[in-house]
């Protein structure tokens, strides 16, 4: 059921920089998304299946598949999913200006196993403008703003998503969280805390929050989630991945303007184009 955000949303959203949407996905999806991670091919990093490409973002962060929206259609019900897409328009869509609406950046399906983690990175400290957090004149406008989504149960041995609540307001670097792509772990992190979540839940929460994924102590079974970050429509891709001609043709009126909010226009088109592309 779509639900959008709500002013006590707004509230902990605006002071924690992130919120848990319980059981947004429902068992149907969650069956078809999980069959479609047993599918996914024992590949290298750098190697592709079909327009997807396995890019492991550490030597530590697991098995991570790069625009997973082409690796099987179960997926492309996550661009404009009806639990998530009126929080992340009403927070990055720019919304009620003359550019709102919003686009997919990166699309991620993440599997991981004993031992992983993710290293401690962002903070409001020295964010760039594509991750900020941003309130002004009574508006939102944020940068990104990520889904995460469970589809396995994420206990406390799990390698759960940490963050520090506030963090995403910081004008001071965290003393203790050294830098990014350096190998800290936020397991032992002062202020930072788990984000435990149920097979369904969502973890939505500003890219500018001081957050990573704590070390993966279980030794049995897989940690499955899917990461969508979401920017405002005149963004672009971040590693360059495109939605390739097939997948776009069967993409749904809503979902073609996600994923390309403005199109091309080439010399002679009899188009004019829009001064404001919406995808609202």
């Amino acid at each position: 059921m779509a639900t959008g955000p709500t002013a006590l949303d707004d509230f902990f959203f605006d002071l924690n920089g992130y919120l848990i949407l319980r059981g947004v996905v429902q068992p149907d999806l969650l069956a078809r998304i999980n069959a479609a991670f047993d599918r996914l091919p024992d590949i290298e990093t750098g190697e592709w299946v079909g327009n997807s490409q396995r890019r492991d973002y550490t030597r530590d962060t697991g098995y991570e598949l790069h625009n997973c929206i082409e690796f099987d259609p179960s997926f492309e019900e996550l661009i404009d999913h009806p639990g998530w897409i009126d929080h992340v328009r009403h927070y990055c869509g720019e919304e009620r200006s003359y550019v709102e609406g919003v686009f997919i950046d990166e699309n991620i399906a993440s599997i991981r196993r004993s031992g992983g983690h993710h290293p401690v990175h962002s903070g409001g400290f020295g964010v760039p403008v594509r991750c900020q957090y941003k309130y002004e004149h009574g508006q939102f406008r944020c940068g990104q703003v990520n889904i995460i989504v469970a589809y396995t149960d994420i206990g406390p041995e799990d390698g759960p998503t940490m963050v520090v609540p506030g963090s995403h307001k910081s004008n001071f670097h965290h003393p203790l969280a050294g830098d990014y792509g350096k190998g800290d772990r936020m397991d032992a992190l002062p202020g930072a805390i788990p984000v435990l979540m149920q097979a369904g839940d969502v973890l939505l929460f500003v890219d500018a929050i001081m957050h990573g994924g704590s070390s993966r102590t279980r030794t049995d079974g897989e940690r499955r989630i899917t990461i969508f970050r979401y920017g405002p429509s005149w963004a672009t891709t971040r590693y360059g991945y495109q939605v390739s001609d097939e997948l776009f043709a069967r993409l749904t009126p809503e979902r073609r303007h996600v994923m390309r909010p403005v199109p091309a226009i080439y010399p002679g088109e009899k188009r004019i184009p829009e001064s404001a592309p919406s995808n609202r």
